[in-house]
């Protein structure tokens, strides 16, 4: 990783830049002189180890909010076994005429549960329709002139 062979001042303007992707002001709050913020700036991240470990931590940071394709199969097969929960608003009458809301967990009901083996299906090709064709090799064309 890039980032053991920055300078402290380069690791925070890696750390600073990533908060606003700004490198002016990630330059300045790095503790660069503020007359050169933006001349610094450049320089820095021309820095082959600086875009590194920028790209790095960039990669981390997305791979940690985009959810990859075994989380999504973990998650529709528990929502198919009916093993996941979630909160739902319940509305109750006090008998007063009054009501209240409040949060309950349920479980997946029947029509979440097929939707989702529906999607596993699809994702196994489960659901592919075969069809039988006869394809004819030969191809004619005839142009008339008017």
């Amino acid at each position: 990783m890039a980032n053991k062979e920055l300078s402290e001042k380069q690791k925070m303007f890696c750390d600073e830049y990533l908060v606003d992707l700004n490198a002016t002001q990630a330059a300045i709050r790095a503790g660069y002189a503020k007359k050169y913020a933006h001349t610094n700036a450049a320089k820095i991240l021309q820095n082959p180890k600086v875009r590194e470990c920028i790209t790095e931590r960039l990669e981390t940071r997305k791979s940690c909010l985009v959810a990859k394709q075994d989380e999504i199969l973990e998650y529709l097969t528990g929502v198919m076994r009916g093993k996941t929960q979630s909160e739902v608003v319940v509305v109750e009458s006090k008998g007063d005429g009054s009501t209240s809301a409040r949060g309950m967990k349920k479980y997946p009901d029947e029509k979440e549960r097929l939707r989702a083996a529906e999607l596993l299906g699809k994702r196994y090709g489960l659901y592919t329709e075969k069809i039988d064709a006869e394809i004819d090799p030969k191809i004619e064309v005839n142009i008339k002139r008017v």
